[in-house]
C-alpha cells in the first residue's frame, strides 16, 4: 500500500488525508484494494459510529479511491474489495436519524454505490454487485433505495438475467414504493422481455 495511505489509514491521520489528492491516480491504483480492506476494518470497529475523526478519514479516502478507480478504469480489478466494503455496511444501522441525517455506514454505502453500479454494462462487476445491491432495498433508507432502484433498472436493460434470482425482492420493493414508478416499470418490462426471449 502507498506510504501515504498507510499513514492516513494506519494512524487515522485526518491532517494528512487531503494530501492523497496531490498524488497521481496511477501512483495509487495498485494500493486501492488494500486501502479498501483497511477502511472496512476501521468502519467495522465498535466506536466508528461515534468517532468523527475516523468517519472523516474514511469519507476522504473513499472519495479519493472511487475517483482513482473511475479515472484509471480499474473497477474490475478492485470490484471485489469495493463490494466487500459495501456489503459490510449492511451489518450496521442504515436508517436515517430523526433529523433525516444518514448514519455513518449509510454515507459509506451511498459514496461507493455509484462507483460500483455506474458500471451496469460490465457483467463481471454486476455479478458481484447485484446480490448485495438488492439487500439495500429493505433496509429502511428511502434515499438509498431510490438511488439503488435507478441503477438496477439500468442493469436490467443490459443484463436482466443477473436480476432474475432477485425478482421477488425487487417486485416487493416496487409494490412498497421503493422504486419510482417509471423505474419499476422499466425493470418489469425489460425483465419480461428477457424471460420471453
Amino acid at each position: 500500500m502507498h506510504q501515504l495511505f498507510k499513514l492516513v489509514l494506519g494512524q487515522k491521520d485526518l491532517s494528512r488525508a487531503g494530501d492523497l489528492f496531490s498524488l497521481e491516480d496511477s501512483e495509487i491504483e495498485d494500493s486501492l484494494t488494500e486501502a479498501l480492506e483497511q477502511i472496512k476494518i476501521i468502519s467495522s470497529s465498535s466506536d466508528y459510529q461515534t468517532n468523527n475523526n475516523d468517519q472523516a478519514v474514511v469519507e476522504i479516502c473513499i472519495t479519493r479511491i472511487t475517483t482513482a478507480i473511475r479515472e484509471t478504469e480499474s473497477i474490475e480489478k478492485h470490484a471485489k474489495a469495493l463490494v466487500g466494503l459495501w456489503d459490510s455496511c449492511l451489518e450496521h444501522n442504515l436508517r436515517p436519524s430523526g433529523k433525516d441525517e444518514d448514519t455513518p455506514h449509510a454515507k459509506i454505502a451511498s459514496d461507493i454505490m455509484s462507483c460500483i453500479l455506474q458500471n451496469y454494462n460490465r457483467p463481471p462487476v454486476m455479478a458481484l454487485a447485484i446480490p448485495i445491491a438488492v439487500k439495500f432495498l429493505h433496509r429502511g433508507n428511502k434515499e438509498l433505495c431510490r438511488n439503488m432502484s435507478n441503477y438496477l433498472s439500468l442493469a436490467s436493460i443490459t443484463k436482466a438475467d443477473l436480476l432474475a434470482d432477485h425478482t421477488e425482492v425487487i417486485v416487493k420493493s416496487i409494490l412498497q414504493g421503493g422504486y419510482r414508478t417509471s423505474t419499476g416499470r422499466t425493470w418489469v418490462l425489460s425483465h419480461a422481455q428477457s424471460r420471453s426471449s
